[in-house]
């Protein structure tokens, strides 16, 4: 029996993909698998049964990336499952930095119990409201990932033009991007030629402040910035100096903290970019065909921490070998058989449909798991 532990409230559209051979709850012992959202696991001491997390969405800063490869935990997250709405909210932010609209709505609010005076109040306060279209602006899309691309074909069919950067762009995201899509190489030239940035990219060491009081410096003067990524992408202090400069009109971030709430010109979201019960259901359906993969045959699709593996169903034994890069040939020998390799930096994964000796491999240096199936 295999268990599955829930960390946070997940859709029954990912825990129905369960078959009787597991059980699935949020107070399982020693789970085989973990499924989890925003809950984190920086503090939480993993069984040693437990083979792999799934992250029901994109972002894995609540899981310990390092930690789990160092104990063979496969980290799964679940890419383009949120997309759409992501996608959604970005545009609504759009429009948000463009036609001060929430700032509009809480001025609404002061004219209750005005009675007949409401109207003439409107006309004469409206204009402190006012903003302008995005149609023909020019928006300038850092990361065309899953989420990034939609944004830029979304926002393109509103008639803005489109100037994207990713240093990892697919040949296939690429080929179906619009020929009037500008890709630039040096992010410099986004900020430069921009009216509006979005940001769509992994929060790490490299990006990290990605908006800065450097690149704003770049900006056109009144640029508008959003951020429905992370929050750390956009530095507080730069992005609050270039408000009170005029160098930016709008910050809206899904992202709020407590620095830039109440800020003039800044709008703040709870975090809504994937609460859709569509995203919701989406994303525990991916996470729980990742789980099952795993456990089941040794698949690894999506992973965060190992190199990805697609493997056929079992037709008899198959051992999986987590282990470090350089024990590659001598676990390689020791299978004795056609293997199947996969790296991720200083991670490698050997798959073997064999009878191997689960035990002599496990003593090999540097391996980290051994796993037998069927």
């Amino acid at each position: 029996m295999y268990k599955i532990l829930t960390l946070n409230k997940i859709s029954h559209f990912g825990t129905d993909r369960f078959s009787d051979a597991y059980t699935c709850s949020d107070s399982v012992e020693s789970p085989t698998g973990i499924m989890v959202r925003s809950a984190s696991m920086h503090d939480m001491e993993l069984s040693p049964d437990t083979l792999a997390i799934a992250r029901a969405g994109a972002g894995t800063n609540n899981i310990p990336l390092d930690k789990c490869a160092e104990q063979g935990v496969v980290v799964f997250n679940t890419p383009g499952a949120n997309s759409n709405a992501v996608k959604e909210l970005v545009i609504c932010g759009l429009l948000l930095a463009s036609r001060k609209i929430a700032a509009g709505y809480e001025w609404s609010k002061t004219l209750k119990g005005k009675g007949d005076e409401v109207g003439k109040l409107v006309e004469k306060g409206k204009s402190s409201f006012a903003g302008p279209e995005i149609a023909g602006k020019t928006l300038g899309v850092i990361g065309l990932g899953a989420i990034g691309f939609k944004v830029a074909q979304a926002a393109e069919a509103l008639g803005m033009k489109i100037v994207g950067y990713d240093p990892f762009l697919s040949e296939g995201v690429k080929a179906a991007l619009s020929d009037t899509t500008v890709i630039v190489t040096d992010i410099k030239e986004l900020f430069a030629k921009s009216d509006y940035i979005t940001i769509h990219v992994p929060l790490n060491d490299a990006t990290k402040d990605t908006v800065s009081d450097e690149t704003l410096a770049i900006c056109k003067d009144g640029v508008r910035i959003l951020n429905f990524a992370r929050g750390g992408l956009v530095n507080n202090d730069a992005i609050k100096n270039a408000l009170a400069s005029g160098k930016a009109a709008a910050y809206v971030t899904d992202f709020p903290s407590d620095d830039i709430i109440g800020v003039d010109g800044v709008i703040t979201i709870p975090h809504l970019g994937a609460s859709t019960p569509e995203s919701e259901d989406n994303c525990a359906m991916m996470a729980a065909d990742e789980l099952i993969g795993y456990i089941e045959k040794g698949e690894i699709i999506n992973s965060v921490n190992m190199p990805r593996m697609a493997l056929a169903e079992l037709s008899g034994k198959r051992v999986c070998v987590i282990h470090k890069t350089e024990a590659a040939d001598a676990v390689r020998a020791a299978l004795g058989a056609d293997v199947k390799y996969a790296e991720r930096g200083a991670y490698g994964y050997t798959v073997a449909d064999c009878d191997a000796d689960a035990g002599e491999i496990a003593r090999i240096d540097g391996v980290i798991r051994v796993r037998v199936l069927g």
